[in-house]
């Protein structure tokens, strides 16, 4: 039986992130994984080919560049332990199959001067809209990545102050009311709303406007990125950060439960009995969902709400291609955008219908994504090959079948995506493609079975209701579990969302608050 100050179940981004800074902080840290490798999500391994590097869930990061831990490099790892973003001037782009573009470059002025193109008084609107937005960046952004406000008094607050009520209406909204409130033209709705859909969540659902209004300013202000060499860098550099400041990450070391006693968590027992003892917290990367199973200790009203967590309408068929020569766009490769969406339809009716899709088991094949990885990080392939990332929309529970179809139907759905991505890509024929790998809903659950319930790879929905301090249920939105002293928790579910936000920080602050650390002092130190 081990004895350390703090064991971490899970080493997903947000776990190595909770564990790097309290092993900053001087604690003896452990991070025990199922997998045999690290990263979770955020992972980036040769899955098909020697020499390829595929990106296994995520791939681009944009929440994360606004947080503290890389904004003062408050870990070191972009100063010293090797992690590098690559940002291009072009964060996202919309083409068209009739060879229309409209782009969102980091520049707004250029922005705007493309949008004027078409509707001269979208681009007044949208320089407008931008500008609101990049304000208020600096006050919403701050409480991404700290303990959450509680619920009501998060309401009150906006309620004192015309800003707040405009951020508060806009949070209550869809994406669809907001972008039918400011711009005429469909072209511009089209390309913001397709964006924001990647965070899972479907146009007109009530409870998610706030990424229409948000994503402008974050684009114009910090752009978008993805490190140099994969999505799994950020994991690398986080590993490497623990293991510098004394930590350990195990994998191989799948837990089967956290060790309560009198109420307190201090411990983890694995899978095959072995245990490692806590002196000061757990942390666990435990859906709501499964908390029963992990933590059974836990006071039943609590379990019981946890069970009803909402997850998102839809999940993501992902195909990972190996090809001979990298990706051209029929538009031309100067279009390739960090972002690339593909759409052959023109009106926001005809992109509604896709999505009702959705909520009837179907998949359609016009939702698509992606592009080659290679495009800005060569390092990812042999010279002059490439590595396809793309993205389908696609339901967990499948019709007719249910989920379990899923293993027979997702090549058949890949190649209708496929056909798709066909109208776009002037060589992504089957002579270029040299490999290939489609990860479904399903592979989603099972690859995180702790995390990626139903296949959401962001953890549960991001409505209203499970926002803030209620993310992902008002007794867990504390990061901590009522009933269970010790046990703290971080994952997509929990604040302040689905993706790749550094959140563990937020943990990892209540952590350091609960046992009286000074945090600023701790991060306020250089890494030696």
């Amino acid at each position: 039986m081990s004895q350390y100050d703090i064991v971490v179940m899970g080493a997903g981004h947000n776990g190595l992130v909770a564990a790097a800074y309290m092993a900053k902080a001087g604690k003896k840290v452990l991070v025990l994984e199922r997998k045999p490798h690290f990263g979770g999500g955020v992972s980036t391994r040769e899955l098909i080919q020697p020499g390829y590097w595929h990106d296994e869930h995520s791939n681009v990061h944009i929440m994360i560049q606004g947080n503290p831990m890389l904004r003062e490099d408050e870990l070191g790892l972009l100063s010293k332990f090797g992690l590098e973003y690559i940002y291009p001037e072009l964060p996202h782009a919309s083409i068209w199959e009739d060879g229309t573009i409209v782009r969102s470059w980091k520049d707004l002025d250029r922005t705007c001067e493309e949008i004027a193109s078409f509707s001269p008084r979208d681009a007044e609107a949208y320089r407008k809209f931008a500008r609101a937005s990049m304000a208020a960046i600096p006050m919403f952004m701050s409480g991404l990545y700290a303990p959450p406000f509680p619920m009501g008094a998060f309401v009150a607050m906006m309620d004192q102050s015309d800003e707040g009520r405009f951020l508060l209406d806009v949070m209550l909204r869809s994406a669809l009311d907001v972008v039918n409130q400011y711009f005429e033209s469909d072209l511009l709705r089209l390309h913001i709303v397709r964006m924001v859909t990647e965070n899972l969540q479907m146009p007109d659902e009530l409870g998610t406007g706030m990424g229409a209004f948000l994503m402008p300013g974050i684009i114009h202000t910090y752009g978008c990125s993805m490190p140099k060499g994969g999505s799994g860098q950020l994991s690398k550099a986080l590993v490497r950060a623990i293991e510098h400041f004394g930590g350990e990450v195990r994998c191989n070391a799948e837990v089967r439960r956290v060790l309560v006693s009198s109420g307190k968590a201090v411990g983890l027992e694995l899978a095959d009995g072995e245990s490692f003892m806590a002196r000061d917290g757990v942390i666990g990367a435990i859906h709501p969902h499964v908390l029963r199973k992990f933590v059974a200790e836990t006071p039943e009203p609590v379990l019981e709400r946890a069970e009803r967590v909402t997850q998102s309408t839809f999940s993501i068929n992902l195909t990972h291609l190996t090809l001979k020569e990298r990706l051209r766009l029929k538009v031309g490769n100067e279009a390739n955008a960090m972002m690339t969406e593909l759409m052959d339809f023109y009106t926001m009716r005809d992109m509604l219908l896709e999505y009702d899709k959705l909520r009837r088991g179907e998949v359609s094949e016009r939702l698509i994504a992606g592009g080659d990885n290679t495009i800005f990080d060569p390092s990812r392939a042999p010279e002059g090959a490439g590595v396809f990332y793309g993205v389908n929309f696609a339901p967990y529970d499948l019709w007719p079948g249910g989920p379990a179809s899923w293993d027979e139907r997702k090549e058949e759905i890949a190649d209708r995506a496929l056909a798709q991505y066909r109208k776009f890509y002037a060589n992504l024929t089957d002579d270029n493609i040299t490999g290939r790998l489609i990860r479904s809903p399903i592979d989603h659950e099972r690859d995180s079975p702790a995390s990626f319930l139903k296949g959401d790879i962001h953890g549960c929905a991001p409505f209203f209701y499970q926002s803030v301090a209620h993310r992902p249920t008002p007794d867990l939105g504390s990061l901590r579990v009522p009933g269970v002293e010790g046990l703290y928790l971080v994952g997509p579910f929990m604040h302040p969302g689905g993706g790749v936000f550094g959140a563990g920080r937020a943990t990892a602050i209540q952590m350091m608050d609960d046992m009286g650390i000074d945090y600023d002092k701790v991060c306020g130190r250089a890494v030696a």
